[in-house]
């Protein structure tokens, strides 16, 4: 059990560093991305199934409530907390609707999408995806593996944070990583300008 333990440990830190050299100037793009948006009166909405729902959510809650500073409230919506909504498209039409149909209600011009999947292949992601983009809505999309279908319909003006990894979990641990970098920076673009 040590071992195992350990293993995981040694796999995640690895995994960590590999993502450090590779994704920094990425997350760095997407963080003033989003600043820049939210600075024009934007919001962010959010999606992701499974453990991406959590992230999706943590994200939302996080730009909400605080991460780890005394600010105003930000604007965002994760698109997966809304059980009535989701199972009344999802019986009513398509599972892959789940997100599109309340971005394409929610969102606006200038809005921000976070959609995230470790595969890049959650069919629901990339329709909220191509929902997005004919609503000029930007796309910020947190991926892993090869990057799948979320990565074949994105366009120049979007960002990939692609893990470099085939574990899902090592992916998730490290799309967590990527949010809470993003919240501070979020929040030191828009609200210290002295410490960057």
């Amino acid at each position: 059990m040590l071992t195992i333990i350990n293993q995981h440990f040694e796999s995640s830190i690895e995994t960590k560093q590999h993502s450090q050299r590779e994704l920094t100037p990425a997350i760095a793009a997407a963080a003033e991305l989003i600043s820049q948006q939210l600075k024009q009166g934007h919001k962010v909405l959010s999606c992701g199934n499974g453990g991406s729902a959590g992230d999706a959510q943590h994200f939302a809650s996080e730009l909400v409530n605080r991460f780890e500073r005394e600010r105003p409230s930000l604007p965002a919506i994760s698109l997966t907390t809304d059980t009535s909504t989701l199972t009344s498209i999802a019986n009513d039409y398509s599972y892959s609707q789940v997100f599109a149909k309340p971005l394409s209600s929610l969102g606006l011009p200038g809005d921000l999408l976070l959609a995230i999947s470790t595969s890049g292949q959650s069919v629901n992601v990339v329709e909220a995806i191509k929902v997005a983009h004919e609503k000029e809505i930007k796309v910020i999309a947190l991926t892993g593996k090869t990057g799948g279908e979320m990565a074949n319909n994105l366009i120049s003006s979007d960002i990939e944070i692609r893990v470099p990894s085939n574990s899902t979990a090592r992916i998730q641990e490290v799309h967590l990583l990527i949010i809470h970098c993003l919240c501070d920076l979020i929040d030191r673009n828009l609200f210290d300008h002295e410490n960057l």
